[in-house]
């Protein structure tokens, strides 16, 4: 069983920076799938950024040029380096990690491992 801790959520102004990271315990995730999703209130769970265990990358249009997602595996951590922070990017941001990922990266119900989520506001 993993246990993924995210941290490095706040608030900042618009156009600022924050840098997530999401940490594992419980087995090496060098081989995983690992992503980044949001929720903002009174909305759904929506994907943001993915990667996968050759490091390859995929972004929802929305954070394209502005959202990069890593990972270290010595550390067992994946992050999200998001610069040109908007309003709309308020959200509780989560990481999500299976090893065995099938279907499509962008929908919840694939992904068999959450953490609890960090807070990210952006204020105009």
């Amino acid at each position: 069983q993993v246990q993924l801790v995210e941290s490095g959520g706040g608030l900042v102004q618009a156009g600022g920076s924050l840098r997530l990271s999401c940490t594992a315990s419980g087995r090496s995730l060098s081989k995983d799938a690992m992503a980044w999703f949001r929720q903002a209130p009174g909305k759904e769970r929506e994907f943001v950024a993915f990667i996968n265990w050759a490091s390859g990358t995929s972004y929802t249009d929305s954070v394209k040029g502005r959202f990069t997602i890593s990972r270290d595996n010595t550390k067992n951590t994946v992050y999200l380096q998001m610069n040109s922070l908007k309003p709309e990017d308020t959200a509780v941001y989560y990481c999500a990690t299976d090893l065995d990922l099938r279907g499509s990266y962008k929908y919840t119900a694939n992904w068999g491992s959450w953490g609890q989520g960090t807070q990210v506001t952006v204020s105009s």
